[in-house]
């Protein structure tokens, strides 16, 4: 019984990766929100479903961490392989990889006591300086080593109506890609890449956020 249950759930993961698996990490790599990769398939998919696929190719490639940059600390996925016998029947076997996909840069910084902090006090002011400051530290340590904290999953489990204030100073396109993603309920770590730069700027302008950004490759933590 647990054969065939273990068979039916990996048919089931190799049916819709054969149908949708690839076209979602495709289009989750190329930048597009959950919205509008659900609105591109071409199998029908239910949205959650899109949700957490999402989520686990940017958690798999490392735009988001579950662990503090520089932790080291890395993660294991399962995977399904389809394997015949001599007389040509498929079978699935489970086995485990490494996850990440992305450049390995959690390791960049060899330890927490290895970083060089600052502190920005004050908030509301999400000023040209501070744009041109953070776009400097981005150039400096390349996106892929360059990380913000993130609280959403927490702030929407804890403060529903803090969290509808943090959307609500959002702009739409903004929003949009917040609001896809199924934030786990605790800090998390996403990339310091244009589009999360742009809006950590429009949060902390609006006083709805604080928190710590993370460039592996120079050792240094801002906190906000």
């Amino acid at each position: 019984m647990e054969e065939q249950s273990f068979f039916q759930s990996a048919l089931a993961d190799f049916t819709y990766e054969t149908a949708c698996g690839g076209a979602i990490r495709h289009l989750a790599d190329l930048g597009y929100t959950v919205r509008q990769i659900a609105e591109q398939l071409d199998f029908p998919l239910p949205y959650e479903r899109v949700r957490r696929a999402v989520w686990q190719r940017l958690t798999d490639t490392e735009v988001i961490l579950l662990e503090e940059p520089g932790s080291g600390r890395r993660k294991e996925r399962a995977v399904y392989v389809r394997e015949y016998d001599k007389f040509g029947r498929a079978s699935f076997r489970r086995t485990a990889e490494d996850a990440a996909g992305g450049s390995g840069s959690r390791g960049a910084a060899s330890s927490a006591g290895s970083w060089r902090e600052r502190h920005i006090c004050g908030g509301g002011e999400a000023s040209e300086e501070l744009a041109e400051m953070l776009h400097a530290k981005r150039e400096a340590n390349g996106s892929e080593a360059s990380y913000v904290s993130c609280d959403f999953g927490l702030t929407a489990g804890k403060a529903p109506e803090e969290y509808g204030r943090l959307l609500a100073a959002l702009e739409e396109r903004q929003r949009e890609y917040v609001e896809g993603l199924p934030w786990e309920k605790r800090r998390v770590y996403h990339r310091l890449d244009p589009r999360m730069t742009e809006i950590l700027l429009q949060l902390y302008g609006k006083d709805c956020w604080h928190g710590v950004c993370f460039f592996l490759n120079t050792h240094e933590r801002i906190v906000f």
